[in-house]
């Protein structure tokens, strides 16, 4: 899971890069605090299963 997890985390940034979208932005669109957006990023704690599904249609 934490390679999974590593992952996604990487994915998040490249896609915040790309589009320009700070973090309020993008937890704004998920539907997610700014601050667990911050946990999920930084590997502080895994996402639950619906957080990950979201975001991966969000970002992908």
């Amino acid at each position: 899971m934490a390679e999974e997890f590593s992952t996604l985390a990487e994915e998040i940034i490249n896609y915040q890069k790309k589009h320009d979208m700070p973090d309020t932005a993008l937890a704004f669109n998920l539907h997610i605090s700014v601050e667990r957006l911050h946990d999920i990023k930084s590997m502080e704690s895994s996402p639950t299963t619906e957080e990950k599904k979201t975001i991966e249609s969000f970002i992908r």
